[in-house]
This record gives structure tokens, C-alpha cells and sequence, in this order.
């Protein structure tokens, strides 16, 4: 069924190369601070995954064909068809994808930042971890026999 039907063989390629797409620009913008690298990702990711409706006109009078596609490249086709109704839509429509994808990437940070804090709580100067006050007693070694 995938193989016969070119959609979801098409939208699942699709799906394969953003991944890779993002991947590679995560990495490939590894000099930034990891705020923007997770902001700057996260608008990318919402750029490329966001879907839209469209609607052709075919090549027979009064036939049309509606579909789905990146919401990102909807926009791009009708701003060059001057499609203005199209165009407001989709725009809108990756409009808001961006700013979830750079809220996320907020969020994902703000995780990040809170999960370090709370390790180096609990760590001491030297880096190794606190003992706690149960454990202050002096070690003892196990001994055989």
C-alpha cells in the first residue's frame, strides 16, 4: 500500500529528509549558545512541518484538485500566483508554526537549564557529589570473615 500510493510515500520522504534537514542544521549552527541553537531549530521545524490545504485548477474547464502539502511551500506558490486568499492563510499558518517551534525551543532550554541547576545543587566544590546527612558517618570497609 505504501509502495502503490504515492502520497504517503511522498509526505513520508518528506518527513525523513526535515529530519535530516534539521539534524545537520542543529549541528551545523554548534558555535551559537544553546538558547538560540534551540530557538533558531525549533522555527525551522515549524517552518517545514506545518501542513496547509490548497486547491488547483486543472488543465479541464471547472476541474479542481485539493491536497496537502507544506504549509511553507503552499505560501510560496500562491505569493508567486499573486493568490492573495491562499497566501494569507498559509503565511498565517507558518506564521504560528514558527512561533510554537520557538517556544518550544524556549522551553526545551528553560528544562535544560533547570535540570543542570538541580545537578549542580547537589554537588559539592570539587564536583563530586554532597553526602548527605545520614551518610556522615565515617565509611566502613566490608571485612571477610
Amino acid at each position: 500500500m505504501l509502495i502503490s500510493d504515492s502520497m504517503p510515500l511522498l509526505w513520508l520522504i518528506y518527513g525523513l529528509l526535515s529530519l535530516i534537514v534539521l539534524v545537520t542544521g542543529y549541528f551545523g549552527i554548534r558555535f551559537l549558545p544553546l538558547l538560540p541553537r534551540l530557538v533558531i531549530t525549533g522555527v525551522v521545524a515549524g517552518a517545514i512541518w506545518m501542513p496547509s490545504r490548497f486547491t488547483i485548477s486543472l488543465i479541464e474547464e471547472g476541474e479542481t484538485y485539493s491536497g496537502l502539502a507544506p504549509a511553507v511551500v503552499v505560501a510560496g506558490i500562491a505569493f508567486l500566483q499573486k493568490d492573495g486568499g491562499t497566501f494569507a492563510t498559509a503565511f498565517t499558518l507558518v506564521a504560528l508554526a514558527m512561533a510554537v517551534g520557538a517556544a518550544t525551543g524556549v522551553a526545551l532550554w528553560w528544562l535544560w537549564r533547570r535540570r543542570n541547576d538541580d545537578d549542580t545543587r547537589n554537588r559539592d566544590d570539587r564536583g563530586t557529589p554532597k553526602r548527605s546527612e545520614t551518610s556522615e558517618q565515617r565509611r566502613r570497609e566490608p571485612v571477610m570473615g
